[in-house]
């Protein structure tokens, strides 16, 4: 591929090709805010729903290692056990959460861009150690917009942050009056809404960071009209390289043709601007056509034939129709059996009187050509 030309204004959609070079190369649009978002709410309902599980858990845990015989705390071994079987049970306590916090993980990536494992992305690269490069990104627009992004996630959560407190200010105050255990429990329900809330308050941020990150590389991947013009010769090869090979593949398969030829059993002909071989194997199958041609292939074909003695016959109707509807190696259709029949029967009372083993032919065959398949010379 030419190399890119800078001056040239990126103003064509980037190809199917460039978008899965890019992905290849670990490069797909990307949402930081989509994925935080969704680990932080998910794990915020994640206390909603397990925060009683693990409350019990954690209390047990804990009367359980502050309930100890004197003795016992200095026996270490007693000790190493207690703390192994402490260690499991907040393992299990915590493991529903960090399962769903987990799943939060590895599925917010399908929402922009989806899974991608690429080992590209992990070569090192020099310009990620470069200055001047790293000053021109901090000057970019992508910085500029990551700046207005981390404002703006002040601004929301603040904002957000402010109507909750004043939502269960009453309720906060309230608990200074009230007994210890609902106390408690009624603050900690306080706790974990107002996280949920919060977290869900960066959805805002995320809405428009997903749109913004799918812009953002779809403008990087977007391509000069000569980049696609390039690609296009890359792909589809250019234009006097494919005409050169379809011109190749014309010449063999008209060698394979020709070498078909002193192998036809006859040549029908129109006789100037049609010609056609048949060849008859027998066996219950109908004759194939071998080699068919008009003005110079056809010219060429008899020529072969005669030098290598392969019988001739003029049959106007019959050489335009076999060669309208058959292509090479296809048997004749059944609507000219009785005519190619009559042909090769005439053909055969030729070469049996030639040879003094017959009498002669009386007239020429009638090769009767059925309606459907007749050909008309102004046709052809």
């Amino acid at each position: 591929m030419a190399e890119e030309d800078s001056s040239q204004e990126k103003t064509e959609e980037p190809t199917e090709r460039k978008i899965q070079k890019s992905k290849d190369d670990g490069q797909t649009a990307r949402s930081k805010e989509l994925n935080t978002t969704a680990i932080l709410l998910f794990g915020a309902l994640g206390l909603v729903a397990f925060g009683s599980f693990m409350g019990d858990k954690m209390y047990h845990i804990a009367r359980y290692n502050l309930d100890v015989e004197r003795a016992a705390a200095f026996d270490s071994n007693y000790m190493f056990s207690h703390l192994s079987e402490s260690m499991w049970e907040a393992v299990a306590a915590l493991s529903p959460w960090l399962i769903l916090v987990l799943i939060a993980a590895f599925l917010s990536p399908l929402g922009v861009g989806g899974w991608l494992f690429s080992a590209k992305s992990l070569a090192p690269k020099l310009s990620r150690i470069d200055p001047f490069a790293g000053f021109k990104r901090m000057f970019s627009m992508n910085s500029l917009v990551e700046l207005i992004k981390a404002w703006a996630k002040v601004l929301v959560v603040g904002a957000v942050a402010y109507f909750v407190i004043a939502y269960y200010f009453q309720d906060a105050m309230a608990l200074q009056n009230a007994p210890v255990r609902p106390a408690i429990k009624r603050s900690s329900e306080i706790v974990l809404w107002a996280a949920v809330i919060l977290c869900a308050s960066t959805l805002i941020i995320a809405m428009v960071d997903v749109p913004w990150q799918l812009y953002s590389h779809n403008k990087k991947l977007r391509m000069s009209l000569q980049e696609v013009k390039d690609e296009f010769k890359d792909t589809e090869g250019k234009p006097e390289v494919k005409g050169r090979i379809r011109q190749m593949q014309r010449e063999a398969a008209q060698r394979r043709m020709m070498g078909a030829v002193p192998d036809a059993d006859v040549i029908i002909t129109n006789p100037t601007h049609y010609a056609v071989a048949l060849k008859y194997a027998g066996g219950g199958g109908a004759p194939v056509v071998v080699a068919k041609g008009i003005e110079q292939t056809a010219l060429k074909i008899r020529e072969i034939a005669k030098a290598h003695n392969v019988p001739q016959m003029e049959a106007p109707p019959l050489a335009r129709a076999i060669y309208t509807h058959t292509r090479i190696d296809d048997e004749i259709p059944e609507g000219l059996y009785v005519a190619v029949a009559q042909v090769l029967a005439y053909i055969y009372q030729v070469d049996q009187f030639a040879k003094g083993q017959g009498p002669k032919p009386e007239r020429r065959p009638d090769m009767p050509i059925p309606k459907d398949l007749r050909v008309e010379p102004d046709k052809s």
